[in-house]
């Protein structure tokens, strides 16, 4: 199976080379961004292409790009295209910054096979039934639908999900919404995040 190099992937990012040596791949440790040379109060483990179900990865995109550590800075240098370009879906769901170890997006037909309780997938599925009008920041039409922690502070909190106004958002101003929220965060250990693929999804957290 043809592989995706680094650069291939990432051009716009620089790594750490001892990330990159012999030891790191005999190790199958990720390639670190230069700025993890210096300690960061914010870092996250981008495995952009790979949805875990009940433990196991499986690839969401072929030839699948590898897995990296990455600071803030570039997490979002990569992350933010990814979200303006894709035309899906978005049920994005705000997450606790004090607790929060992963943000990953589950496509809607995989929200069972994700291990997600029965009640919390039908409810999530709802929010997808009609339109979601306009973007409240612009007049195009809104792709995203924001759940902020003052709305639905858990995945325990079906009723809520259920029933949140959200904030409607274009893709442009979905991906900046998360990026605002990353950027109030003072610091972060993410050890897993990944990028949306198929037709729309959620985004959620533990």
């Amino acid at each position: 199976m043809p592989r995706v190099t680094l650069e291939q992937a990432y051009p716009a990012l620089q790594f750490r080379q001892r990330s990159r040596n012999w030891w790191a791949r005999l190790a199958g440790t990720p390639a670190e961004c230069v700025h993890l040379e210096t300690p960061q109060t914010w870092m996250a483990t981008l495995v952009p292409d790979t949805l875990y179900l009940r433990g196991k990865g499986v690839a969401r995109r072929q030839p699948a790009r590898p897995e990296v550590s990455l600071c803030r800075s570039c997490l979002l240098d990569v992350l933010e295209p990814e979200l303006v370009a894709f035309s899906g879906r978005v049920l994005a769901f705000e997450p606790d910054a004090e607790t929060f170890s992963q943000y990953f997006f589950i496509a809607r037909g995989e929200l069972d096979a994700a291990g997600l309780r029965a009640e919390v997938a039908r409810a999530i599925e709802k929010r997808f039934e009609g339109a979601w009008g306009e973007c409240s920041k612009c007049a195009r039409r809104a792709i995203w639908l924001w759940l902020p922690r003052d709305q639905v502070g858990s995945l325990d909190e079906v009723q809520r999900i259920l029933d949140a106004p959200g904030t409607a958002l274009c893709s442009a101003h979905g991906a900046a919404a998360l990026r605002q929220c990353f950027l109030r965060m003072t610091q972060a250990n993410l050890f897993y995040i990944n990028v949306p693929y198929g037709d729309s999804g959620a985004y959620l957290w533990i």
